[in-house]
């Protein structure tokens, strides 16, 4: 799904114009975005955490020769799913195999 077609099904879903729900999902975004860049993490319960982790810096070895790069420390942002969608999900593959 993309951004156009979320936009399309949230503003049927809760009633709302486009505009409106752009404004909405737009601003959404940018608080998560900011919440992350200060280092802190945004819980939905159920839904899931998005969070932010540290990889320290490593040494890494280049398929194919035995040349090693050194890769630098950096930071990526995860999502941990939380039990309500995890099993929402689940139970969607069951009902599919049947």
């Amino acid at each position: 799904m993309k951004k156009a077609e979320f936009i399309q099904a949230v503003a049927e879903k809760a009633g709302l114009s486009k505009k409106d729900t752009l404004k909405v999902v737009d601003a959404t975004l940018e608080v998560i975005e900011d919440t992350l860049v200060a280092g802190d993490n945004v819980s939905f319960i159920g839904f899931g955490t998005f969070d932010v982790s540290e990889r320290a810096a490593r040494k890494a070895r280049v398929p194919g020769t035995d040349k090693t790069i050194d890769v630098p420390a950096s930071k990526a942002v995860k999502f941990k799913v939380g039990k309500k969608l995890k099993d929402a999900v689940a139970a969607s593959k069951k009902a599919k195999k049947k």
